[in-house]
């Protein structure tokens, strides 16, 4: 009898075994995959448990080492549990907060409207054996936006057979996919760089307007007026080379133009860049651009002091007057960054879409004139660039010399920019010769309403109607080489383009954002003192306060 309770008692330690397997084979299984020995593990360890719990009786659960025992795994399982859940709700419901001063870790608006009206799926395939987290990062940012985008990284050296499909080269080239359709990108990491200077991180300008480009399928053309000295965009000479490059990454065609061969105005035209003519337009050539913009089309005019191109007859159609004085900023506030009294600094901006997203960014106009507006009908006009009030405007003589009084007082702002739009007639609907309107048996002819919309037979309203647009400002240089990428030059140009292209809904210029240079710049005079005054002056300090602490206790 003794020898079987003594078999009976052992039996209840088999818990402990039991315990040891099962947990053996549930991690097993966890990491390695459920095959057969995770299995065994768990079901041999179940069965001892069961085994030394049936021959326990109720000892093992009074002992008061048990009754801690459980109530710490469920303490422990209940906490696992916890975090589990925290854990799913935040990678399914997944939210940031930039708290950065210049939202450096959030996309641009129209990046975030763009990918958030995804239809289709959309990938970014990169090339590259190795991830950079800043690029990550970004994409993260537009995947978070919409389900429809995604990434992959792809080794082409690992997986060469869609490197070949894609038809990546080299490491670091950046695809875009939707479908069957498949556009390059852009050229990132150290690849690109080929050994000069910092790696080339993956652009998120680049990236939304790619997206634009395959999502919309179409490629906007702009024509570049030549033959007058105006900027040349070959890149033969300084001129509007960066300018027609930043265009052709928006996805626009960009072409050059002479009139002069061409007579007239190509149709395939959404846009017409006249940059700094120094030389007049013939009347042909004049002629040619008013039917253009009559007809519906969009010019952009960057005209110099004392250089109007001959173009007056298009302005006065649109009610535009150049001024032929040149603006001067006396302000003292273009110092700062290096500019002097002739390229004012513009902070204030119309309300346009041209200009909405700039709010008090700045840009600067080397030698502009003013530009004033009268009243034409159906043409409304929004001033774009207005100066400070610590502005004022002086003529330049026939020689070229600026008659400048220092004592005269300013009287700005000025407007240096213009955007002008006017509705253009449905000639095709409208006979050439009207006849009058005859009575008839059913009563008067009803016509809609004015100011509404005319509908068709079925009830519906007819499409907008088209609108010629124009964008006149004072001064060509603040968008050649050299200037375009400083302060919002480049996002004037780009913008204006971008509107006159009359698609409002295609991405604006989204300029890269910088971390703001919070470093404080000292005199080594002022290193010295800093210096002198941690090391000596304090802690003398607080040893004199020591001691006198001390004496007075003593």
């Amino acid at each position: 009898m003794k020898e079987i309770s003594f078999s009976r008692r052992s039996l209840r330690f088999l818990v402990w075994p039991g315990l040891a397997l099962t947990t053996a084979g549930l991690v097993a299984g966890g990491l390695a995959g459920w095959q057969w020995l995770p299995g065994v593990l768990v079901i041999l360890g179940l069965g001892l448990l069961v085994v030394g719990l049936s021959f326990s009786g109720g000892a093992f659960w009074q002992q008061r080492s048990t009754q801690s025992g459980t109530n710490a795994a469920v303490a422990v399982l209940a906490v696992l549990a916890i975090v589990g859940l925290v854990n799913f709700v935040a990678v399914r419901y997944s939210s940031r907060i930039d708290l950065t001063e210049n939202q450096i870790f959030t996309l641009a608006p129209a990046s975030q409207q763009l990918t958030q009206q995804l239809q289709e799926p959309v990938k970014v395939v990169i090339f590259d054996g190795t991830q950079n987290p800043q690029d990550v990062q970004l994409l993260e940012s537009y995947r978070r936006q919409s389900a429809q985008f995604s990434y992959e990284y792809v080794d082409p050296y690992a997986n060469p057979q869609q490197a070949q499909v894609f038809g990546a080269t080299a490491p670091g080239m950046v695809f875009l996919e939707m479908g069957e359709d498949r556009r390059f990108l852009q050229s990132v990491g150290a690849a690109a760089a080929q050994g000069m200077g910092t790696p080339e991180r993956l652009s998120e300008r680049r990236l939304t307007n790619a997206l634009d480009q395959i999502i919309n399928d179409r490629a906007l053309t702009v024509y570049f007026v030549q033959g007058h000295e105006e900027y040349a965009i070959d890149g033969s000479e300084s001129g509007y080379l960066t300018a027609a490059t930043s265009l052709e990454d928006k996805s626009y065609r960009v072409e050059p133009l002479n009139l002069a061969e061409t007579q007239t105005v190509p149709e395939d035209a959404d846009v017409v860049v006249v940059a700094g003519p120094a030389q007049a337009f013939f009347e042909a050539e004049v002629t040619a651009l008013r039917d253009y913009l009559a007809s519906g089309g969009s010019a952009l005019l960057l005209l110099d002091p004392q250089a109007d191109g001959g173009l007056t007859p298009i302005l006065d159609d649109w009610g535009v007057v150049l001024d032929d004085r040149l603006v001067l900023d006396t302000s003292g506030s273009g110092q700062f960054v290096g500019l002097g009294p002739a390229a004012p600094l513009v902070s204030q901006y119309g309300e346009h879409p041209i200009t909405q997203e700039f709010g008090s960014g700045r840009s600067f106009f080397p030698l502009v004139r003013p530009v004033e507006t009268q009243e034409v009908p159906e043409v409304t006009a929004t001033p774009l660039l207005l100066t400070s009030a610590q502005s004022r405007a002086e003529p330049i003589s026939e020689q070229g010399d600026l008659a400048f009084d220092p004592e005269a007082a300013p009287d700005g702002p000025y407007v240096l920019g213009v955007a002008l739009s006017r509705p253009v007639p449905d000639t095709a609907a409208t006979p050439a010769d009207p006849q009058p309107e005859l009575p008839t048996d059913e009563g008067p002819v009803e016509t809609p309403a004015e100011g509404g919309e005319a509908e068709n037979g079925e009830g519906e309203p007819e499409p907008a109607q088209r609108e010629a647009r124009l964008v006149v400002i004072g001064n060509s240089s603040f968008a050649s080489d050299g200037l375009f990428d400083q302060q919002l030059n480049g996002d004037v140009f780009l913008n204006s383009v971008n509107w006159l292209g009359q698609q409002g809904d295609e991405a604006l210029s989204i300029r890269p954002k910088e971390v703001t240079n919070r470093r404080i710049l000292i005199t080594p005079q002022q290193q010295v003192g800093l210096i002198v005054f941690a090391l000596l002056v304090l802690p003398l300090t607080g040893i004199a306060l020591a001691v006198l602490m001390w004496l007075r206790r003593r």
